[in-house]
């Protein structure tokens, strides 16, 4: 243990709740002027990127995608197609056990969340503080929405989350493995590799892991690049947390819906929430196989779609 300084080295403590707070209002000040000053300067490759994906926004929006129509009329769906985009989404996986993209998705055992879900939310040091508010109310009215969805608990929390948010710049996010290895201890070295590098192609990911070989979820990590404009930026925060409450894979059939990579809807979709809803109904559970809970799925999006006999 470190000595204790002498009686007379030691620095008079503020005696009073007023000297606290304007103790605590420096450092804060303090912290706020180095954000900004960073901010106001980003590294030549953060201005890159903020240059590239505010130029993609753009270029989406005009091939009208990035939509953000809830309910769209020129995508109906019924029974047949719900079941049939759940199996796709819910039980498939986009990678490969050991790493490696599986073309067409991998089969994979149900996944999903058994304890609550508290979702914490981290900025890089150069993300200027006044930004901070905007990215926590949005990420905290969409976890109330999940949870509202799925009717498992799902909150925000300003520490000991099992559910993290990163939100870093090009060059910090290039830093960020021994925090991800903080988050989630004997995290694979090629996730930490993949984080690194992500390509400008991804503006985000979410990687979720089980315990002692569990099919349901321990913690998870989403990876959001602080460099994108306000459209793109809503629409991997809607992607990568409802992933990474158990949808895990992609499907270009899918529509309308944002687990796809065709980009033509941004935000979550009356067909998404359905999925949703279904990957929480008490009739499944982690672990099942397509062959075990097929039966329930076409059941349960029958009910859904008003189906059922």
């Amino acid at each position: 243990p470190r000595p204790l300084p002498r009686p007379e080295q030691q620095a008079k403590a503020p005696d009073t709740q007023a000297e606290l707070r304007r103790a605590r209002a420096e450092r804060n000040r303090e912290a706020n002027a180095a954000a900004r000053q960073a901010a106001a300067r980003p590294s030549p490759a953060s201005q890159s990127q903020r240059d590239l994906y505010a130029a993609a926004e753009r270029r989406l929006v005009a091939q009208g995608r990035l939509r953000r129509d809830r309910v769209p009329l020129d995508a109906p769906i019924n029974a047949e197609i719900l079941a049939r985009n759940f199996i796709e989404i819910a039980l498939r996986d986009e990678y490969l056990a050991g790493g490696g993209l599986a073309r067409g998705g991998a089969a994979a055992p149900l996944r999903r969340w058994q304890v609550p879900v508290r979702m914490q939310i981290e900025f890089s040091a150069s993300i200027d503080m006044a930004a901070r508010p905007a990215w926590r109310a949005e990420v905290g009215d969409y976890a109330a929405r999940l949870s509202s969805i799925t009717g498992h608990p799902v909150s925000m929390t300003a520490e000991r989350g099992n559910f993290t948010i990163l939100v870093l710049t090009e060059d910090e996010r290039r830093a960020i493995g021994p925090r991800l290895a903080q988050l989630v201890p004997g995290i694979p070295a090629r996730d930490l590799s993949m984080v690194a590098e992500l390509p400008a192609t991804i503006s985000c990911a979410v990687f979720a892991y089980s315990e002692g070989g569990r099919p349901d979820y321990a913690r998870a990590v989403a990876v959001i690049r602080a460099e994108l404009p306000p459209l793109l930026r809503s629409s991997c925060i809607h992607e990568e947390l409802a992933q990474g409450m158990g949808l895990a894979n992609d499907s270009p059939d899918a529509r309308p819906s944002i687990f796809n990579d065709d980009e033509e809807f941004a935000l979550l979709t009356r067909h998404d929430e359905l999925l949703l809803q279904m990957l929480y109904d008490p009739r499944l559970h982690p672990g099942m196989s397509e062959a075990e809970a097929a039966p329930i799925i076409r059941r349960i999006a029958a009910e859904l779609m008003g189906e059922a006999a």
